[in-house]
């Protein structure tokens, strides 16, 4: 029913886009559930990459969207958003791999399935787009 309140009244801002909301809450998820519990001497590697890739799909998506009546500028954010998610996947796998005794794998493959999901919805967005301006 929610979804159907927001296709009436349309997307007005990058914060109305579902995938938008999805990256954000992962991203929060990232900082606060599993960067804490890496160890610290990844914090020049691991922990850096993990906070950018997981700060940057959401953030592609929020500076896109104003060239998103640019469909080659918005479609190279989506795919730009779509590189970082499938990097933030990699990452958190590395996690999985390295520190099981430090996270629950549990968690982490939550966190992972959820990041599959919103690149899902973000190829499925930009087919979605690519559709409007078609029939424009």
């Amino acid at each position: 029913m929610e979804e159907n309140r927001k296709a009436k009244q349309g997307i007005k801002s990058f914060q109305d886009l579902d995938v938008y909301q999805r990256l954000f809450r992962l991203m929060s998820s990232v900082h606060k559930e599993i960067i804490p519990k890496i160890p610290k001497e990844e914090k020049y590697d691991l922990i850096d990459q993990l906070r950018r890739s997981s700060k940057a799909s959401p953030a592609l998506l929020a500076e896109g969207f104003a060239k998103r009546y640019q469909i080659r500028q918005w479609r190279k954010y989506l795919d730009d958003a779509i590189g970082e998610i499938n990097e933030t996947i990699h990452h958190i796998t590395v996690v999985i791999a390295l520190y099981q005794e430090h996270i629950d794998p549990g968690l982490c493959n939550r966190v992972i399935t959820e990041y599959d999901y919103a690149a899902r919805q973000t190829f499925k967005l930009k087919e979605a787009w690519k559709n409007f301006h078609d029939k424009s």
